[in-house]
Order: structure tokens, then C-alpha cells, then sequence
């Protein structure tokens, strides 16, 4: 390992103790129940129930995601579904397959089309040219339509993404965009293979300002070979002196038995885990002396930004698509590996080219896998959302939406966190009767306590190799 150095900060509150125990293996929580669930017994069929219950309520907004999974090279820290080519015929078949599957789609959903939000993501969106862009926006918004005011935001690679193509896309209305940096450093970005100049990336953060979009994010990876406190102390300051509305500051995964190709990151060049954490705790510090509110587990945005306010208003939520304003609104997921969530269930459409560009030849849906939600499950999805999202769980707002007894259904967790040894005593969480609310410290541990209410993760056995650690 490389980067030994200072114990983690005591900003946070955290220990070498604390993050030698509770470090471990554990979800994500971008859904519940998590991706390791969902099972080939879900597919077209049960999805296409699911979007005719969505079509009873043809005045409800929703989401649309779409993915664009092509990238010229392979980064090799990335854990994204991606399809590396320079096949520029294999991606315009892309495009024609994704249209078919919005029409499709839209079919089954009836008189219900209007977008709450609207994301492109990838791989890299804008591996394609503007023009081609321009056509997809205005296929899919011949079924579609957004709704006034409506969230359109996308992915880019600075390396990728010209001013052409951020001209473009502003004028079809696109206003938020998500810049991948992930460090700044040389040596950083030889070791993850991505080659990403200062220069390329303040450009196109100016660009996007000059022309009006409403909200930047920039996304920073910290844990990343070759990095420590002196490397990644400037990457924030280069990043914090180009003042974007939010950052994400997300932990890196060593994950090879799922993607292959980080067979080529050397474990040796890692920063050890309490280096690691003390990279965080350093974001954590140096983004709130600029103004920025940490959100959730690892957002950041300004004091204004509805992100921030929706955090301090404990009125948060998250989707596949991250962090956001927007409560309860399904999403409907376009494009090989993406998923939806309409109608107590998630789908996800084949992660293979093959597979998918065949089921939407054959004119129907083309999911490989999901899962339909039981009452139980919708129950905990609500509960480890608040917990994820704003810290806290208030019993009567559970026991009314859900029509139970807090303490009953609940018992065995409560009593886990208050066992000896529990994440009472650890400092996690303060219980009042049956409320519980995050401590500072538990904040940073806050997929340790979620995991306690996570009935299908206790029946399967502790978090194992399918989760990145939880800190």
C-alpha cells in the first residue's frame, strides 16, 4: 500500500478503531432491494405489468434515463457499464435500437408521457456528435414531452465534449450537466489510465457557465492509486477555485471480480484505508470551508442549491439517477443495463448489445432481470431512503404511511442497535423511543446502519464480495 499517513481526521469523528470494525462489505443503497436481488424470473412480462399500472395514472410526471454506454477507451478504475469502440456504425445502430425501445415503451405507458426528469448518462453521451444528439433529443421528445421546468441534465467527458457540443444541447434545453474529473494529478491519471489536462476541464466548466446552464457538477474519486493528502489536497483546490454548484466525491471500489479490467490497477498502490478515509475527511473539511453542505454520503453543494436546501429541510431523496428534490416519481430506464422503477418493481434491460439489440428487434421489452417489490420490501426501501438520504427516521411518519407499530415490526433491528456493542454504543445513531437520527459520525457510517434494516441482506448472509466497502 502507498499513502500511509495520519490517522483520519477528527472532523468527523471517526477512528482507526471505528473504521478497522465497520469498514467492511455493504450495498450502495442506490435501490432496495439491491441489484444482487433481481433474477431473470422478472422479465418483459412482469415489466410490461408494471407500465400498464404506470399508464393508469396518465396525469403523474415521471423520469427518463438513457443510457449511451460508448467510450473511445476504458478507464480503468470505472465500474460503469460501457461499451469501449471506435464502431461508429455499431453506435448509429445504438441510436435506431434506443428510439425503437422509447416507442415501445411509450405504447405501453398510454397517455402518460410527461418528464419530471430527463438524463443522458453513460459511458459518454457525448462520444457522439452534436447532430446526432440533436436527432436522438428530438426522436425521443416526439413520444415524450417535459414538463415546464423539468430537470434535463447529462453526462460529459471534458477529453470528449466540445463547445459545440454544450451550444448544442443548450439550445435543446439541456440545463444541468455532470463533469467527470476524478483527479488532477499526473501521476494519479497514468496509474487509472485518464489522461485529462487542467486546461480541458476548466474550459469547458467556463463554456458551460458563459452559456447559461443552470447547475455543474464535477465528480472526484478519492482512494485512487497514487493518490494522498498532498496530490488530492490539489485536486480540491483546482476543482474548489472553479466554484461548480455541486461536487460528488465518490469512494473508489476495488472491485475485479466484477470488472475485469481494474485487474490492471496494482492493489500495492492504493492508499490504506485510514489514508483513504483521511482523504475524504479532507474533502469533507476543505469543501465546507469553501461553502459547500456535504449531502448525504459523498455530495457536496452550495448553501443555495435546492440539494442543499431539500437536505437541510430533510426532504431528500435518491433514485438510480442520484440525489434529488424530486419525491416518489418512477423512472423509466432507456438503453442496454439501464433500469426502471415504475410500479413496486425494477427492471433492468440487457447489459449485452446482442441480447438487447434482439429483444427490441423483436418488438418487445427487452429486460433481462428485476424484481417485484412486496409490502415489506417497500416498507424498508422507505426507511433505509430516509436513513441514506436525511439521517433520520421518524416512527409516526412510518407507522402512518405504512400502518404499523414501529417498535413491533421493528423490534429485532432496535434491539440490535441497542445491544452491547451495537451502533448505539459505537456513536452511530441517538434513539428517542423509536426515532433515530444519524450522529456526525454516523453519517460517514451510514450504509453500516442502513444495513441493519436490510431483511434480504440478513437472509442472504453479511455483505460479501458482490459490495464495495461501506467506507
Amino acid at each position: 500500500m502507498t499513502g500511509r499517513g495520519p490517522a483520519p481526521s477528527d472532523a468527523v469523528g471517526a477512528t482507526a478503531e471505528l473504521l478497522a470494525r465497520y469498514d467492511r462489505p455493504g450495498p450502495r443503497y442506490t435501490s432496495y432491494p439491491t441489484a444482487v436481488d433481481f433474477h431473470e424470473g422478472f422479465g418483459p412480462d412482469e415489466y410490461a405489468v408494471r407500465l400498464a399500472d404506470a399508464a393508469a395514472r396518465p396525469h403523474d410526471p415521471f423520469s427518463l434515463y438513457v443510457h449511451l454506454p460508448f467510450c473511445e477507451h476504458r478507464c480503468s478504475f470505472c465500474a460503469c457499464h460501457v461499451v469501449v469502440t471506435r464502431n461508429e456504425d455499431l453506435a448509429d445502430t445504438y441510436l435506431d435500437r434506443l428510439v425503437a425501445e422509447a416507442r415501445t415503451t411509450a405504447g405501453r405507458l398510454g397517455d402518460r408521457r410527461t418528464l419530471r426528469q430527463y438524463h443522458w448518462g453513460g459511458g459518454t453521451p457525448t462520444f457522439y456528435p452534436p447532430e446526432a444528439l440533436t436527432d436522438l433529443h428530438a426522436q425521443l421528445l416526439s413520444v415524450f414531452e417535459l414538463e415546464p421546468g423539468a430537470e434535463v441534465a447529462l453526462e460529459v467527458d471534458p477529453r470528449t465534449t466540445t463547445e459545440e457540443h454544450l451550444c448544442a444541447l443548450r439550445a435543446l434545453g439541456f440545463n444541468r450537466i455532470s463533469m467527470g474529473v476524478q483527479d488532477v494529478d499526473d501521476v494519479v491519471q497514468d496509474l487509472i489510465g485518464r489522461h485529462q489536462t487542467w486546461e480541458q476541464t476548466a474550459n469547458l466548466h467556463d463554456a458551460a457557465r458563459r452559456l447559461g446552464y443552470e447547475s455543474i457538477n464535477v465528480d472526484l474519486v478519492y482512494g485512487l492509486p497514487g493518490q494522498n493528502e498532498h496530490t488530492f489536497a490539489h485536486s480540491l483546490e483546482e476543482v474548489i477555485g472553479l466554484r461548480p454548484d455541486r461536487l460528488a466525491v465518490y469512494s473508489f471500489a476495488l472491485v475485479p471480480w466484477m470488472r475485469p479490467h481494474q485487474k490492471r490497477i496494482d492493489p500495492e498502490l492504493l492508499p490504506d484505508r485510514d489514508v483513504k478515509f483521511g482523504l475524504l475527511s479532507l474533502a469533507i473539511d476543505r469543501l465546507a470551508d469553501a461553502g459547500y453542505e456535504q449531502i448525504g454520503m459523498d455530495h457536496f453543494a452550495l448553501r443555495g442549491d435546492e440539494l442543499a436546501v431539500a437536505h437541510r429541510e430533510r426532504t431528500l431523496s435518491r433514485n438510480f439517477m442520484g440525489y434529488t428534490t424530486k419525491r416518489g416519481t418512477e423512472i423509466v430506464g432507456l438503453g442496454t443495463s439501464a433500469i426502471s422503477d415504475v410500479g413496486a418493481g425494477y427492471a433492468q434491460n440487457h447489459r449485452r448489445l446482442a441480447s438487447y439489440f434482439a429483444a427490441v428487434d423483436a418488438g418487445g421489452l427487452p429486460t433481462e432481470r428485476g424484481i417485484a417489490l412486496d409490502g415489506d420490501d417497500r416498507l424498508r426501501r422507505h426507511v433505509i431512503t430516509e436513513l441514506m438520504c436525511n439521517g433520520r427516521l421518524l416512527a409516526h411518519e412510518v407507522a402512518d404511511q405504512f400502518e404499523i407499530i414501529v417498535e413491533e415490526h421493528f423490534a429485532d433491528e432496535l434491539a440490535e442497535l441497542h445491544a452491547p456493542g451495537g451502533l448505539v454504543e459505537a456513536g452511530f445513531v441517538v434513539i428517542d423511543g423509536s426515532d433515530i437520527e444519524a450522529t456526525p459520525v454516523g453519517r460517514m457510517f451510514i450504509r453500516n446502519v442502513a444495513m441493519v434494516f436490510d431483511a434480504r441482506l440478513r437472509a442472504r448472509g453479511t455483505g460479501g464480495p458482490a459490495f464495495s466497502r461501506t467506507v
